[in-house]
């Protein structure tokens, strides 16, 4: 609202705050001058004491007197900025009776591009805060690794069975369909089994670091078989041996190990290994030619905890 508009809506010879809090100052100042010249005036003790009442009651209707002019102003301003309030809402009324009535279906699309545009912003924002996170940071490299090769990442559910579920999404890739997840745990297991002598060196005890025992191999063997556990390198060795079949694991750092390097080259699969995608554990997705999205037989779920 205007300056012309808001002194119109103030009583004539009103003050300003300025004008205000400067009168205020000059009359504190007198009295402050009025008080000492009556403390300095010789009078008796019953003089004094009508002295000393008459300068608290100066002081007081002074304070008060100015605390109800500030009072009074604060008024105004707020009637002031009520009104400039209200003009603006008339104004924003009378440019929305303006434009032309929207339907059920364009309102419906402007609401979905709105939504889009908040999500697109907050997306951005996330990831401008966790830009250099070590999740982006791998996240980028393997990205760039396959991009060189051709390839792009695909997702699969982290479940437990993401190694599995990656493996079986590139054997349908190449037209290798008649295997289920269950399928591919129980050939790795019973090649663990089988090469218990060869692998047992490498299979120890998460907590002790020891070897694992006869019974702790078989409690291995059996949940790589029958539950959703993570899949490691000793179940890509059994995998890429039992089927056949090249696996490389594309990772960010060092190099892209290949497992089974005698299987067919023509059959050889390829998955991205990270270690920071979830906060559980490790995770394998599996890859596509760039400018392929095809699902291989995989369902992607939303992200969950653990690989």
């Amino acid at each position: 609202m205007s300056e012309e508009h808001q002194q119109e809506t103030r009583p004539a010879g009103a003050e300003d705050e300025e004008t205000l809090l400067a009168r205020h100052r000059k009359e504190k100042k007198e009295l402050v001058a009025k008080v000492q010249s009556l403390k300095k005036a010789k009078v008796d003790k019953k003089k004094k004491k009508e002295l000393q009442d008459e300068i608290a009651r100066l002081e007081a209707d002074l304070e008060a007197r100015h605390s109800d002019e500030l009072n009074r102003l604060n008024a105004l301003k707020i009637s002031d900025k009520s009104v400039e309030v209200l003009d603006d809402q008339v104004s924003e009324t009378a440019a929305e009776e303006k434009q032309p009535k929207l339907s059920k279906a364009q309102r419906r699309r402007e609401k979905k591009s709105q939504d889009n545009k908040e999500r697109e912003a907050q997306i951005k924002a996330e990831e401008m805060l966790h830009r250099d996170s070590p999740r982006i940071l791998e996240d980028r490299k393997i990205v760039e690794l396959l991009t060189k090769r051709g390839l792009a990442p695909f997702p699969v559910p982290a479940d437990g069975d993401c190694l599995y579920n990656a493996v079986k999404h590139q054997l349908a890739r190449i037209g290798i369909c008649e295997y289920e997840t269950s399928d591919l745990r129980q050939l790795a297991a019973d090649y663990i089994e089988a090469n218990q002598e060869s692998l047992i060196c490498y299979m120890t005890n998460p907590e002790t670091a020891d070897i694992l025992s006869e019974e702790e191999f078989r409690k291995y063997c059996f949940q790589v078989r029958n539950t959703k556990a993570w899949g490691g390198e000793i179940e890509v060795k059994a995998l890429s041996s039992s089927l056949k079949c090249p696996i490389e694991i594309v990772q960010a750092s060092g190099t892209s190990p290949v497992h089974g390097e005698e299987g067919d080259p023509e059959r050889k699969l390829v998955l991205t290994y990270h270690r920071h995608m979830y906060r559980l554990g490790e995770h394998y997705n599996s890859t596509v030619p760039i400018g392929k999205s095809d699902d291989g037989g995989v369902d992607e779920e939303e992200e969950q905890d653990d690989g």
